[in-house]
């Protein structure tokens, strides 16, 4: 009675086991992000707000701005009395200057197909069945790691206003 009690313990136990152990990644990106410096976190937004009039809405502007975009230097020169210019918040020159050559209006596919094959020659070496996530292997060497460049700034003297204090 024992032995069996044993047996059906072990078994339900490889069960389990195999079971979690094919459960496929959710995510594609490298587990190092989850680990460093979110400074994008904190940045509060403006309250929506409802048009006046939904007929006479705007058309949509390729680079503008959305009303609940942060601002803090326009909110800022408001809030020592001054006025904010009526621009759309896209800097023309530098459009002007990025686009000198012209635009590519391919250039989304043609990353995607590159990344495809740097992805599929960096993790071409055979691995386990169950790693589907090519991505962190295919691009563990060009990982940054958030902290030792911190530390590398602030020995050079560089402020790093959004990165947590020293400890």
């Amino acid at each position: 009675m024992l032995h069996a009690k044993s047996i059906r313990m072990v078994m339900c136990s490889v069960i389990l086991i195999a079971a979690t152990a094919c459960a496929p990644k959710s995510t594609i990106t490298p587990a190092a992000v989850g680990a460093s410096p979110d400074e994008f976190s904190i940045t509060p937004v403006k309250p929506l707000e409802s048009p006046k009039d939904f007929a006479a809405l705007p058309a949509p502007t390729l680079g503008g701005v959305n009303l609940t975009d942060a601002t803090p230097k326009a909110d800022a020169i408001v809030a020592l009395g001054g006025r904010t210019s009526t621009a759309t918040g896209v800097d023309g020159g530098i459009v002007t200057y990025a686009s000198r050559y012209g635009v590519d209006q391919s250039i989304r596919s043609d990353l995607a197909a590159s990344d495809a094959r740097f992805r599929k020659l960096k993790t071409a070496a055979p691995s386990f069945p169950w790693v589907q996530n090519k991505y962190e292997r295919a691009y563990r060497r060009l990982a940054l790691d958030p902290w030792a460049e911190l530390e590398r700034l602030r020995a050079l003297g560089v402020l790093v206003p959004s990165a947590p204090p020293k400890s």
